[in-house]
């Protein structure tokens, strides 16, 4: 490694210099093609066999994204200002190009306002504001038909909603499918070589296209908060929907990551300046940083991965990562400097270099290891989270060992003239004279962090990602509590065909079976009273449920019907009639939605009230799942749950159970990567305990808190041991060496807390400000992960000064 520094660094530090910045300013091009995506499927499992069911019924539905505009008037909902305000509201909406149609309470037939014959109703449907309707009914119909209460308006009668039906974009859907298919190709491993070139090209577009798409839905939301604003004199209006709230996420990222970057630049400025006050000790380590984030930024956008909600704090992470490898370089060269007053810089620089490489090295693979584990998770974001680090790190540890070296060569000889690391250490005073605090203190930890993980929590309640002052907040919270829940959930029931015994016939006649066969299809033939009684006692479970803001199935129209049929149920001849005669744009509204007679199967569309603070979402759904086993005779159908509230769940538990398992597995990786480094097996021991135990703290204070595990704050305890693993692999390596001088294990240990636990406080005074700028976030999880990996951190090098040095002083692995 000499040799390697002395021709292709030292002695051509210039032409290095332009070099690299000519390779960094290649990959600056590519950072500024560097994208977000905040959509929903940035959270799905793409080998989920719940995702393709989901799929499939959006498709057979016709499911279109929605906006939910919430809307409470100043005066009366039923008052000619406020349906004059409806009005306006819906026309300006409905001259937007991504808007299909508009739904509100003038919208909507009114069947009870007064309540009249089915075949009336077949004839000609009313609206509210048609001279028949009675307003009073009308009032009375919104606040207790199971079609609109707790849907259309709130059980106060003071707020309704205005749903905007965006336009479904086929184009999309058939990009996504076809890409899909690809890729299923290609995971089970059938895929030809002309489907591969296929699939590039499919994906290149889809991608174009995509972006195509967020551009226009971006602008969609824009334009629909003009247009609220125009009204928001008139009443209090609150936006929720998916597109919505994918659109501010960029948004909140975008803002992040500006503010993480210029925040923590201006922190590391201060810090640096406090500890050393010379200007090279500022510049240096700051041109460094930021050669790193531009050159990894350059990387992602090269080979186009995306900023997701899970890697929006890269650029944190990157800064953090690069500034103490950089600290480690500058600790041990002001060391020598000091020292060795008649070296020559080349000297001070060559042994800075060598003596810190090793630990580097291996401190940055310990990390990479970390951050790798992240790749076993089975979720896009999150892999690509654990590459985006892993290449992210490596490039660190590459422009810090080639720009500090060539920098300094060409520089003068920096003495230190102010040594804080001269001053006494507390923590080397208390593990030679103090150690039985050391571990009673790890016993309290140890018992703290088991209980505590004991009572952690596996939950994925989107309204509590964001801060309560946000519009998505307030727009999620209102329309979650007035409007019937936020969180979309499917129940499909599959009935299942009837099979007679054939009859002996001639060949000219046909079976029973054959002829049920031949009019299953026929709407008169499908509403039979055994189904209709199974779909009503399976909707009246599901809106028991207390979780459940509001079910819209069948039932609800069998529900109505009996209501308009005089007390009695509706027959299959009314219930066919309804569905062959109704016209088209109310059947959409109260059929279509929740059967298909084609496939024999009825739909249950549930919203669930996220806000819930009692809910429970997987305990919820294994509940449905066994509670429907009970209620649905085996005979009769079968039962599928489906929707986004699965899909997001299963990604959470099975990003649960990927880190629980990895972080075993990179425990294991990583005490054999400290045999090979240290060539002890009770050296080894030593520093994975010592690692061990701070990580269990934040799972401790996370379970005594209530702090939920998400998809955020799962990955703490695989990025802190990454990232913290550097103080024990620094230590260590640095007591060896002073271990030599006089093999003393005490006086080792006091020199190397002068010396090395200088560099180790540095460094976590600058990782503990760096997270602690994530508390700025209006993301809730990003604030969680900041603050603990703060206490993380600090439990780290706690445990690498404290803990560490007793354990090798006690057990003695080195000898003379």
């Amino acid at each position: 490694m000499k040799s390697f520094f002395d021709k292709f660094i030292l002695n051509n530090p210039k032409r290095v210099l332009v070099a690299l910045l000519l390779l960094i300013s290649f990959l600056g091009y590519y950072a500024t093609k560097l994208q977000i995506d905040a959509s929903s499927e940035t959270l799905l499992l793409e080998n989920d066999k719940d995702l393709k069911l989901t799929r499939e019924v959006n498709k057979r539905y016709k499911n279109r994204d929605i906006l939910v505009l919430a809307v409470t008037p100043k005066h009366d909902l039923l008052s000619k200002s406020s349906l004059d305000l409806i009005r306006d509201i819906s026309s300006d909406l409905e001259k937007l190009p991504r808007v299909e149609s508009v739904t509100s309470i003038l919208t909507v037939p009114m069947l009870e306002s007064p309540v009249r014959e089915i075949k009336d109703l077949v004839d000609k449907v009313n609206l509210l504001e048609d001279k028949d309707v009675d307003k009073k009914l009308a009032k009375k119909e919104f606040l207790t038909s199971p079609l609109y209460k707790n849907a259309l308006v709130s059980s106060d009668f003071k707020t309704t909603s205005i749903v905007i039906n965006l336009i479904r974009d086929d184009k999309y859907f058939n990009f996504l499918d076809k890409r899909n298919a690809l890729i299923k190709k290609q995971r089970d491993g059938t895929i030809t070589s002309a489907e591969a070139i296929e699939l590039e090209r499919v994906k290149n577009e889809f991608k174009v296209y995509r972006d195509k798409l967020r551009n226009e839905e971006h602008q969609n939301i824009l334009d629909v908060r003009a247009i609220i604003k125009k009204y928001d004199n008139q009443a209090t209006l609150f936006l929720g929907g998916t597109s919505m709230i994918a659109n501010d996420v960029i948004s909140f990222v975008k803002d992040d990551l500006a503010v993480y970057g210029t925040t923590l630049v201006f922190i590391l400025i201060v810090v640096l300046w406090v500890i050393f006050r010379q200007v090279i000790w500022i510049t240096l380590p700051i041109l460094i940083c930021i050669l790193s984030v531009i050159a990894t930024s350059g990387i992602l956008g090269l080979f186009g991965w995306e900023i997701t909600v899970i890697s929006s704090n890269f650029i944190a992470l990157q800064l953090i990562i690069t500034i103490s490898i950089v600290l480690h370089l500058i600790v041990r060269y002001r060391e020598l400097s000091g020292r060795f007053i008649h070296a020559s810089q080349y000297k001070l620089v060559i042994n800075t270099m060598l003596s810190k490489l090793n630990p580097s090295f291996f401190a940055i693979i310990t990390t990479i290891a970390g951050f790798g584990s992240l790749v076993f998770s089975g979720i896009v974001p999150v892999i690509n989270l654990g590459w985006m680090m892993s290449a992210g790190i490596a490039m660190s540890l590459l422009i810090s060992f080639i720009v500090f070296p060539a920098i300094l060569i060409m520089s003068e000889i920096k003495r230190p003239h102010k040594k804080l690391e001269n001053h006494s250490s507390l923590t080397s005073y208390i593990v030679e004279k103090k150690s039985k605090y050391i571990f009673i203190g790890t016993a309290l930890i140890i018992v703290f962090s088991l209980t505590g993980t004991s009572k952690l929590k596996v939950e994925n309640s989107f309204i509590n990602y964001f801060k309560k002052d946000t519009q998505i907040y307030k727009g999620m919270e209102v329309i979650d509590k007035k409007l019937g829940g936020t969180t979309p959930l499917d129940i499909i029931l599959d009935f299942k065909v009837d099979k007679k015994p054939k009859k002996e016939s001639s060949s000219d006649d046909f079976s029973f079976e054959d002829e049920f066969e031949s009019t299953s299809n026929d709407a008169q033939y499908w509403f039979t009273e055994d189904k209709m009684n199974l779909i009503m006692k399976v909707h009246n479970y599901l809106e028991s449920l207390s979780a459940v803001g509001n079910v819209q199935s069948l039932a609800t129209l069998l529900k109505i019907g009996k209501t308009l049929n005089k007390g009695k149920p509706l027959d299959g001849f009314k219930l066919a009639l309804l569905y062959n005669k109704l016209p088209e744009k109310y059947k959409n509204l109260i059929l279509s939605p929740y059967i298909d007679i084609k496939k024999n199967e009825a739909r249950f569309s549930l919203r669930i009230i996220d806000s819930n603070p009692n809910l429970r979402r997987n305990d919820f759904l294994i509940k449905i799942k066994k509670e429907l086993g009970k209620i649905v005779p085996q005979t009769e159908a079968t039962y599928k749950v489906t929707g986004l509230m699965v899909l997001y769940n299963n990604m959470l538990q099975s990003l649960f159970n990927s880190q629980i398992k990895t972080l075993g597995f990179v425990i294991a990786i990583l005490f054999l990567m400290f045999i090979v480094l240290f060539r002890s097996i009770k050296v080894a021991l030593i520093a994975i305990i010592t690692n061990i135990v701070p990580i269990g703290i934040v799972f401790g204070i996370m379970g005594w808190l209530g702090i939920p595990l998400d998809i955020m704050t799962i990955t703490i305890a695989a990025i802190s041991i990454g990232i913290g693993v550097d103080d024990t692999i620094h230590y260590i390596h640095r007591f060896k060496e002073e271990f030599k001088v006089d093999h003393n294990y005490i006086e080792a240990m006091k020199r190397s807390h002068a010396s090395i636990g200088y560099a180790m406080y540095y460094t976590t005074l600058v990782v503990v400000l760096g997270f602690s700028i994530l508390v700025l976030s209006n993301l809730i999880p990003t604030i969680y992960f900041g603050l603990l990996t703060v206490i993380v951190m600090i439990a780290m090098l706690c445990s690498a000064l404290l803990l560490l040095p007793r354990l090798l002083i006690i057990f003695k692995p080195y000898r003379k």
